[in-house]
């Protein structure tokens, strides 16, 4: 059986006191929080790979205040063109030795972005999802223009 556990002011309200503003939800403890980003390499190398995948890191961990403990977990992902090294070699080699890391492969969708490294990290933050910075890098900026760091 599962069971969860709520913050207080998530529990069931009695009937006759009136329903919570939204903003009333606002979580002040620490939760986790999903980080993306991505580059791109022009050329299939294991030194190709691992210096845009520290590159990426690196803006990661600085643009989003991060410390490796708060680190739950890093999933990489390469597009097929890419085979020459794991992206999770470049986060062994900054001092990531206790974060679980995942290499995969991305579906090869064609027409797509070519060359690219993706990553998501999952992360303890107080942060609130607006303000996490996402982070796009290289010719993967075209993936997600939106984003500041995009431009």
């Amino acid at each position: 059986m599962l069971s969860f556990c709520f913050p207080s002011s998530l529990l069931p309200l009695e009937l006759d006191e009136p329903s919570p503003h939204p903003s009333e939800f606002a979580y002040t403890d620490p939760m986790m929080r999903g980080i993306r980003g991505a580059t791109t390499v022009t050329e299939n190398t294991s030194e190709a790979i691992h210096e845009a995948t520290r590159e990426l890191l690196e803006r990661l961990l600085v643009d989003n205040a991060l410390e490796f403990e708060q680190i739950c977990s890093v999933i990489f992902t390469v597009t097929p063109d890419l085979n020459a090294a794991f992206p999770a070699e470049a986060a062994r080699a900054l001092g990531m030795t206790m974060v679980p890391l995942l290499n995969a492969l991305e579906i090869g969708v064609p027409g797509r972005l070519e060359k690219a490294i993706r990553v998501m990290m999952h992360v303890d933050t107080d942060k609130g999802q607006l303000e996490i910075k996402h982070i796009y890098l290289r010719g993967a900026t075209v993936l997600r223009p939106d984003l500041a760091s995009a431009q």
